[in-house]
């Protein structure tokens, strides 16, 4: 997710065609990404969250398009590709309804943080899919712990745990400096929803992970 003032990826592959819900988030993102980049920017700026305008009952809207607009095209063709990857195999282990469900939990979820930080910055806003697609992979390595998980500036794989717990201090660290135009707390905000999604909807997947980890 971009924000201001105004990576990685997996080794595997999706192994089973899309399901419903990753199709239509996909072609969501790039028709909406696409459209603003090239025919209109105007969706993006009228997308684009912004928390003093939200705190003030305005645009309440942005909380859910934001995630469906882009800065650039590098922020757009990485997220999907992250999503690509990701999506289909945990539509796949838990089912279309929780899949959609985990998705707009992330999305609404992963800006709370940059609100209640920027909810008196007339200046501040916020866009992209990055919050949401944190919460899918996060839930992907809950039930999938033993993959490994390479940087795109990083090639070599590391194990998903591990990817996991560098991740979230990385975010939490880079969030607190408040600095370039990553909004690093939403990445956060994303995963730890990610996280919660599988622990309330499917506790025992949580024990099937920590056994597979730790023994």
């Amino acid at each position: 997710m971009i924000h201001g003032r105004f990576p990685y990826t997996c080794r595997a592959m999706p192994d089973s065609p899309l399901g419903l819900a990753s199709l239509l988030i996909l072609a969501a993102n790039v028709l909406l990404g696409l459209a603003g980049l090239f025919v209109s920017p105007q969706i993006i700026i009228r997308s684009a969250f912004r928390p003093y305008e939200f705190a003030r009952g305005m645009h309440r809207i942005t909380l859910f398009t934001h995630a469906f607009v882009h800065a650039d095209l590098p922020h757009l063709l990485f997220n999907m590709i992250t999503f690509w990857i990701f999506g289909p195999l945990l539509e796949r282990d838990i089912g279309t309804g929780r899949f959609a469900l985990l998705y707009l939990a992330g999305l609404l979820l992963s800006p709370l943080v940059s609100y209640r930080k920027h909810r008196n910055d007339p200046a501040y806003a916020t866009l992209g899919a990055s919050g949401a697609i944190s919460a899918v992979l996060f839930a992907a390595i809950v039930y999938n712990p033993t993959m490994r998980i390479g940087f795109i500036f990083l090639p070599i794989p590391v194990p998903a745990p591990l990817f996991a717990a560098g991740y979230l201090a990385y975010s939490w660290w880079y969030g607190r400096q408040n600095r370039g135009r990553i909004n690093h707390d939403a990445h956060f905000a994303g995963a730890v929803a990610g996280l919660a999604f599988v622990a309330l909807t499917d506790p025992g997947a949580w024990a099937r992970a920590l056994r597979l980890v730790f023994g």
